[in-house]
Protein backbone atom coordinates (compact mmCIF):
# COMPACT_ATOMS: atom_id res chain seq x y z
CA UNK A 1 0.00 0.00 0.00
CA UNK A 2 2.82 2.39 0.83
CA UNK A 3 4.39 1.73 -2.58
CA UNK A 4 1.05 2.40 -4.31
CA UNK A 5 0.56 5.69 -2.48
CA UNK A 6 4.15 6.71 -3.27
CA UNK A 7 3.67 5.90 -6.95
CA UNK A 8 0.46 7.95 -7.17
CA UNK A 9 2.10 10.92 -5.44
CA UNK A 10 5.01 10.75 -7.85
CA UNK A 11 2.66 10.65 -10.85
CA UNK A 12 0.82 13.67 -9.49
CA UNK A 13 4.00 15.74 -9.71
CA UNK A 14 3.34 16.56 -13.35
CA UNK A 15 -0.25 17.84 -12.96
CA UNK A 16 0.72 19.81 -9.85
CA UNK A 17 3.59 21.44 -11.75
CA UNK A 18 1.19 22.39 -14.56
CA UNK A 19 -1.19 23.89 -12.00
CA UNK A 20 1.65 25.90 -10.49
CA UNK A 21 3.52 26.98 -13.60
CA UNK A 22 1.45 26.11 -16.66
CA UNK A 23 -1.15 28.00 -18.65
CA UNK A 24 -4.21 26.81 -16.73
CA UNK A 25 -6.79 29.50 -15.91
CA UNK A 26 -8.38 28.74 -12.54
CA UNK A 27 -10.34 31.98 -12.33
CA UNK A 28 -12.31 32.37 -15.57
CA UNK A 29 -15.64 30.62 -15.97
CA UNK A 30 -15.58 28.06 -18.78
CA UNK A 31 -18.25 29.87 -20.82
CA UNK A 32 -16.15 33.04 -20.89
CA UNK A 33 -13.29 31.36 -22.74
CA UNK A 34 -12.48 32.29 -26.33
CA UNK A 35 -13.70 30.05 -29.16
CA UNK A 36 -11.79 31.91 -31.88
CA UNK A 37 -10.04 30.03 -34.70
CA UNK A 38 -6.25 29.68 -34.57
CA UNK A 39 -5.52 29.00 -38.26
CA UNK A 40 -4.63 25.29 -38.24
CA UNK A 41 -7.47 24.23 -40.54
CA UNK A 42 -7.76 25.55 -44.09
CA UNK A 43 -11.02 27.05 -45.30
CA UNK A 44 -12.94 24.04 -46.61
CA UNK A 45 -14.35 26.10 -49.47
CA UNK A 46 -10.87 26.81 -50.86
CA UNK A 47 -9.32 23.31 -50.54
CA UNK A 48 -10.65 20.60 -52.86
CA UNK A 49 -8.84 17.56 -51.45
CA UNK A 50 -10.22 15.33 -48.69
CA UNK A 51 -8.81 15.92 -45.21
CA UNK A 52 -8.93 14.47 -41.71
CA UNK A 53 -7.62 16.37 -38.70
CA UNK A 54 -7.53 15.33 -35.03
CA UNK A 55 -7.17 18.02 -32.37
CA UNK A 56 -6.74 18.19 -28.63
CA UNK A 57 -6.91 21.05 -26.14
CA UNK A 58 -6.61 21.37 -22.38
CA UNK A 59 -9.91 20.92 -20.58
CA UNK A 60 -11.35 23.77 -18.53
CA UNK A 61 -10.30 24.98 -15.06
CA UNK A 62 -8.25 22.68 -12.79
CA UNK A 63 -8.96 19.62 -14.94
CA UNK A 64 -6.74 21.14 -17.62
CA UNK A 65 -3.71 20.35 -15.47
CA UNK A 66 -4.49 16.66 -15.90
CA UNK A 67 -5.96 16.13 -19.31
CA UNK A 68 -7.13 17.21 -22.74
CA UNK A 69 -10.37 17.16 -24.69
CA UNK A 70 -9.94 15.80 -28.26
CA UNK A 71 -12.07 15.91 -31.39
CA UNK A 72 -11.86 14.66 -34.96
CA UNK A 73 -12.79 16.67 -38.07
CA UNK A 74 -13.34 15.46 -41.63
CA UNK A 75 -13.80 17.12 -45.02
CA UNK A 76 -14.58 15.11 -48.13
CA UNK A 77 -13.21 15.92 -51.56
CA UNK A 78 -14.98 18.97 -52.91
CA UNK A 79 -16.92 19.57 -49.68
CA UNK A 80 -17.42 23.21 -48.72
CA UNK A 81 -17.50 22.60 -44.96
CA UNK A 82 -15.92 20.53 -42.20
CA UNK A 83 -17.76 18.01 -40.04
CA UNK A 84 -16.49 17.65 -36.48
CA UNK A 85 -17.18 14.71 -34.15
CA UNK A 86 -16.59 14.78 -30.42
CA UNK A 87 -17.93 13.40 -27.16
CA UNK A 88 -19.42 16.13 -24.97
CA UNK A 89 -20.00 15.16 -21.35
CA UNK A 90 -22.69 17.69 -20.53
CA UNK A 91 -24.99 16.13 -23.13
CA UNK A 92 -25.30 13.14 -20.77
CA UNK A 93 -26.95 15.38 -18.18
CA UNK A 94 -29.69 16.35 -20.60
CA UNK A 95 -30.40 12.88 -22.02
CA UNK A 96 -31.68 12.99 -25.58
CA UNK A 97 -29.59 11.68 -28.46
CA UNK A 98 -26.48 10.66 -26.53
CA UNK A 99 -23.11 12.24 -25.86
CA UNK A 100 -21.57 12.12 -29.35
CA UNK A 101 -21.94 15.47 -31.05
CA UNK A 102 -21.44 16.39 -34.70
CA UNK A 103 -21.24 19.91 -36.08
CA UNK A 104 -20.26 21.68 -39.29
CA UNK A 105 -18.26 24.46 -37.66
CA UNK A 106 -14.55 25.15 -38.28
CA UNK A 107 -12.51 22.53 -36.37
CA UNK A 108 -9.59 24.70 -35.22
CA UNK A 109 -11.40 26.81 -32.63
CA UNK A 110 -10.12 27.26 -29.10
CA UNK A 111 -11.74 24.95 -26.57
CA UNK A 112 -13.20 27.55 -24.19
CA UNK A 113 -9.95 29.45 -24.04
CA UNK A 114 -7.49 26.58 -24.54
CA UNK A 115 -5.54 26.57 -27.80
CA UNK A 116 -6.19 23.52 -29.98
CA UNK A 117 -3.18 21.53 -31.09
CA UNK A 118 -3.03 19.29 -34.13
CA UNK A 119 -2.48 15.65 -33.14
CA UNK A 120 -2.46 14.15 -36.62
CA UNK A 121 -3.60 14.91 -40.14
CA UNK A 122 -4.33 12.96 -43.32
CA UNK A 123 -5.14 14.57 -46.65
CA UNK A 124 -5.27 13.77 -50.33
CA UNK A 125 -5.91 10.56 -52.32
CA UNK A 126 -7.56 7.75 -50.36
CA UNK A 127 -8.73 9.97 -47.51
CA UNK A 128 -12.39 9.85 -48.62
CA UNK A 129 -12.28 6.11 -47.92
CA UNK A 130 -10.83 6.81 -44.47
CA UNK A 131 -13.68 9.22 -43.81
CA UNK A 132 -16.20 6.47 -44.68
CA UNK A 133 -14.62 4.25 -42.04
CA UNK A 134 -14.39 7.06 -39.49
CA UNK A 135 -18.09 7.78 -39.85
CA UNK A 136 -18.89 4.06 -39.58
CA UNK A 137 -16.85 3.94 -36.35
CA UNK A 138 -18.66 7.00 -34.99
CA UNK A 139 -22.03 5.36 -35.62
CA UNK A 140 -20.91 2.11 -33.95
CA UNK A 141 -19.25 3.68 -30.88
CA UNK A 142 -20.41 1.39 -28.03
CA UNK A 143 -20.78 4.04 -25.30
CA UNK A 144 -22.70 6.68 -27.23
CA UNK A 145 -25.08 7.18 -24.30
CA UNK A 146 -22.57 6.88 -21.48
CA UNK A 147 -20.11 9.38 -20.08
CA UNK A 148 -17.81 9.18 -17.08
CA UNK A 149 -15.04 11.72 -16.71
CA UNK A 150 -12.76 9.16 -15.02
CA UNK A 151 -11.59 6.58 -15.93
CA UNK A 152 -13.92 6.55 -18.93
CA UNK A 153 -15.73 6.31 -21.23
CA UNK A 154 -15.09 9.98 -21.95
CA UNK A 155 -14.02 12.17 -24.88
CA UNK A 156 -10.57 10.55 -25.06
CA UNK A 157 -12.16 7.09 -25.02
CA UNK A 158 -14.25 8.13 -28.01
CA UNK A 159 -11.35 9.38 -30.14
CA UNK A 160 -9.17 6.39 -29.15
CA UNK A 161 -12.01 4.07 -30.24
CA UNK A 162 -12.19 5.77 -33.64
CA UNK A 163 -8.40 5.50 -34.01
CA UNK A 164 -8.45 1.76 -33.27
CA UNK A 165 -11.06 1.21 -35.96
CA UNK A 166 -9.07 3.30 -38.46
CA UNK A 167 -5.41 2.54 -37.65
CA UNK A 168 -4.26 4.30 -40.83
CA UNK A 169 -4.67 7.54 -38.89
CA UNK A 170 -1.61 6.56 -36.85
CA UNK A 171 -2.94 8.62 -33.94
CA UNK A 172 -0.52 8.86 -31.02
CA UNK A 173 -2.52 10.27 -28.11
CA UNK A 174 -0.44 11.89 -25.34
CA UNK A 175 -0.35 10.83 -21.69
CA UNK A 176 -2.76 13.70 -20.99
CA UNK A 177 -5.51 11.94 -22.98
CA UNK A 178 -6.93 10.41 -19.80
CA UNK A 179 -9.55 7.82 -20.76
CA UNK A 180 -7.84 6.60 -23.93
CA UNK A 181 -6.95 3.33 -22.17
CA UNK A 182 -10.53 2.51 -21.19
CA UNK A 183 -11.53 -0.59 -23.18
CA UNK A 184 -14.81 -1.37 -21.46
CA UNK A 185 -15.84 -3.63 -18.59
CA UNK A 186 -15.01 -6.92 -20.30
CA UNK A 187 -12.15 -6.20 -22.73
CA UNK A 188 -8.59 -6.58 -21.47
CA UNK A 189 -6.57 -6.59 -24.71
CA UNK A 190 -6.86 -4.28 -27.72
CA UNK A 191 -4.70 -2.59 -30.35
CA UNK A 192 -2.99 0.61 -29.28
CA UNK A 193 -4.80 3.71 -30.60
CA UNK A 194 -2.04 4.22 -33.18
CA UNK A 195 -2.57 0.72 -34.56
CA UNK A 196 1.17 0.02 -34.27
CA UNK A 197 1.11 -2.23 -31.19
CA UNK A 198 -1.02 -3.52 -28.35
CA UNK A 199 -2.23 -2.62 -24.91
CA UNK A 200 -3.65 -4.50 -21.96
CA UNK A 201 -5.97 -2.59 -19.66
CA UNK A 202 -8.20 -3.20 -16.65
CA UNK A 203 -11.05 -0.64 -16.75
CA UNK A 204 -8.58 2.08 -17.79
CA UNK A 205 -7.22 2.13 -14.23
CA UNK A 206 -4.22 -0.11 -14.75
CA UNK A 207 -2.76 -0.64 -18.20
CA UNK A 208 0.37 -1.11 -20.27
CA UNK A 209 0.94 -0.20 -23.91
CA UNK A 210 3.74 -1.35 -26.18
CA UNK A 211 3.68 0.03 -29.71
CA UNK A 212 5.95 1.56 -32.32
CA UNK A 213 4.27 4.98 -32.13
CA UNK A 214 3.47 5.11 -28.42
CA UNK A 215 6.58 3.29 -27.24
CA UNK A 216 6.20 1.84 -23.75
CA UNK A 217 3.57 3.47 -21.55
CA UNK A 218 2.24 2.44 -18.13
CA UNK A 219 -0.99 3.75 -16.64
CA UNK A 220 -1.91 3.79 -12.95
CA UNK A 221 -5.33 5.19 -12.01
CA UNK A 222 -5.46 7.11 -15.29
CA UNK A 223 -2.04 8.75 -14.88
CA UNK A 224 0.35 7.57 -17.58
CA UNK A 225 4.13 7.59 -17.86
CA UNK A 226 6.34 6.14 -20.55
CA UNK A 227 9.09 6.51 -23.10
CA UNK A 228 8.47 7.20 -26.78
CA UNK A 229 11.51 5.64 -28.42
CA UNK A 230 10.91 6.56 -32.07
CA UNK A 231 10.39 10.24 -31.21
CA UNK A 232 13.00 10.27 -28.42
CA UNK A 233 10.77 11.79 -25.78
CA UNK A 234 9.10 10.96 -22.49
CA UNK A 235 5.36 10.61 -21.90
CA UNK A 236 4.51 12.31 -18.61
CA UNK A 237 1.26 12.79 -16.66
CA UNK A 238 0.01 16.36 -16.78
CA UNK A 239 2.84 17.37 -19.11
CA UNK A 240 2.21 15.21 -22.17
CA UNK A 241 5.26 14.78 -24.41
CA UNK A 242 8.63 15.96 -23.11
CA UNK A 243 10.81 17.47 -24.44
CA UNK A 244 8.49 19.49 -26.59
CA UNK A 245 7.00 22.94 -26.74
CA UNK A 246 3.45 21.56 -26.41
CA UNK A 247 1.66 18.32 -25.62
CA UNK A 248 1.37 17.63 -29.32
CA UNK A 249 2.64 18.82 -32.66
CA UNK A 250 1.24 22.21 -33.56
CA UNK A 251 2.40 22.16 -37.16
CA UNK A 252 0.23 21.21 -40.12
CA UNK A 253 1.76 20.02 -43.40
CA UNK A 254 1.47 22.65 -46.15
CA UNK A 255 -1.48 22.48 -48.57
CA UNK A 256 -1.11 19.91 -51.31
CA UNK A 257 0.97 17.46 -49.28
CA UNK A 258 -0.08 14.08 -47.95
CA UNK A 259 1.65 12.71 -44.85
CA UNK A 260 3.18 9.28 -45.32
CA UNK A 261 1.14 6.46 -43.74
CA UNK A 262 2.36 5.32 -40.30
Amino acid sequence: MRALVGSVLLLLTGPLAVLAFGDVDLERSWYEGSQDRVGLAPDAATVHEAMVQVYGARTVRWRGAFGIHPWIAVKRSGASEWTTYQMVGWRSWRGGDGVVESSTDAPDRRWYGAEPMLLTQRRGPGVDALIDRIEEAVSSYPWSRSYRIWPGPNSNTFVAWIARQVPELGLDLPATAIGKDYLGPTTLLAPAPSGTGWQVSAFGLLSATLARNEGLELNLLGLSVGIDVDDRRLRLPGVGFWPGTTDMTNAAPPPGTTPAPP
